[in-house]
Order: structure tokens, then sequence, then C-alpha cells
């Protein structure tokens, strides 16, 4: 992966801050895969996408990720803080079978493909709430369908019961493992156990964010004191920048 400099990041920062959490998250998709079109961006699983996200915090802002959580027990809440390794987490990509994902429940023998980028935005954004989600996902990731010996119709793919939508689920959490990150922490203080989702685009984002802002001040800072224009800054490097940042605050 090809490491972003600050003047490309700077500007998908800027293209993010109008956009909602599915548009961000494709920006810095792009920015982990710029050789790749929009299109085959949105055609990978949800897990090969964390695993590219994870890979590009590693590179612009290491290994140590770190994550603030407040104990679920509300007579505890207590305020917990602790670290998560990019590297390991990134490591975990799907592994779905050649032949699809098989499902066989109820009379049902139904093939699934895995559920890509667009599939889980697109299901979301249409579905009134968690149970349709997962039957508008399910419709939409059928590879074919047999009810008692008999091939059913596309048109039917929508209505497909709540037991093999349940199987289809469960097949997609173990063929893509690293579709969802989920945290379960043991409080310090009282034991009990804090369960959390951790979403690697927003992750990524809040970080991206809080640097830029960084970044635009160090830019109005010294361009204030030395006349220079914002590519002349960012051409510099942090350290230099800052140790120019040091000697403005000693004048």
């Amino acid at each position: 992966m090809a490491v972003t400099g600050p003047a490309e990041l700077l500007a998908t920062w800027e293209a993010g801050l109008a956009l909602q959490d599915s548009g961000r998250a494709l920006l810095l998709h792009r920015a982990a895969r710029p050789e790749a079109g929009t299109d085959a961006l949105l055609s990978v699983p949800a897990g090969e996408r964390a695993a590219d996200l994870f890979a590009l915090r590693r590179a612009l802002f290491g290994e140590r990720m770190q994550v603030k959580l407040a104990c679920a027990d509300p007579e505890c809440g207590e305020a917990m803080e602790f670290e998560l390794d990019a590297a390991e987490l990134g490591a975990v990509r799907p592994a779905p079978p050649e032949d699809g994902l098989r499902v066989a429940e109820d009379g049902w023998s139904v093939t699934f493909r895995l559920p890509a980028v667009a599939d889980l935005t697109e299901a979301a954004a249409a579905a009134t709430d968690a149970a349709d989600a997962r039957r508008l996902l399910g419709a939409r990731c059928v590879l074919t369908a047999v009810r008692d010996g008999r091939t059913t119709a596309e048109e039917e793919y929508a209505r497909l019961p709540e037991a093999v939508l349940k199987r289809f689920a469960e097949a997609v959490e173990q063929a893509d493992p690293g579709a969802e990150v989920t945290l379960n922490i043991a409080c310090p203080e009282c034991g009990a156990a804090t369960p959390a989702e951790l979403d690697i685009a927003a992750y990524l984002w809040t970080e991206l964010d809080a640097w830029a802002r960084d970044v635009l001040l160090d830019v109005h800072l010294l361009a204030s004191a030395y006349g220079w224009s914002e590519p002349e800054i960012l051409a510099l490097s942090p350290l230099r920048r800052r140790y120019y940042l040091e000697l403005c605050a000693d004048v």
C-alpha cells in the first residue's frame, strides 16, 4: 500500500465533511486502494474493506489503537482505556467457500454469495428495521434457492423464511469474521463485561479529522510566521514542521 501524502489526506478529509458514514468509509477505502475504482471497492466483502482500513490506519498512525469505553454496569460506569493491535485485527480476512454459502433449513436449500459492501449499505438504507434489513440482504445475495425439490423463482427470494435468513447470517459471520469486530471488555473495577462494536471506518475518520485540524492549525501558524504557502508547509516532514513551530513559540 502506498502511503497517501498530507495534501491527498487533507483532500479526502475535506470531501468527507459533507458526507455521511457510508460515504466517508468509501473515501477512506479509496485512500487505502487508490488504484481501485468505486465499483470494485463496493463489491468487496465488508471484512476485506475492514482489513484494508486497518492497514491504512497502520500506515498513517501506527499499530497501537487507543480505545475508550465506559463500563456497561449503570452502578459502575467506570471509564476504561485500553489498546488494540491494528495489525492483528487487520489480519482477519474473509474466506468464503468457492461454491457459496449453503444453507439447508425447513425444506429449503439455498446458496448465497458473501455480502459485499454495496449489499450491506443498500439493504440498511432501504430497511425499516433489523428484520427487514436481513430480508433485503438475503434477497440480494441468493444465488440459487430450492424448496422441497422445486427451484424457486427469483421474485420469491424476498420471502425467504426467518429461519433460513438466520442460518445465512451465521454462515456470513463464519466466512467473514472481520466484517464486525465485537469487543467484550471486563471492567477492572467491578468485573462486568461490556460489549462494544469497533467500526474501523468511523474510528479512522475520527482520527483523520483530528489530524487534519491539527495540520491546518500548523499551516496557519507557519504561514503567518514565515509567509509560506500551504503546499510548501505540507512538503515539510512532520519533524521539521514541529521544529519550526517551536521556533515560532520561542520568538
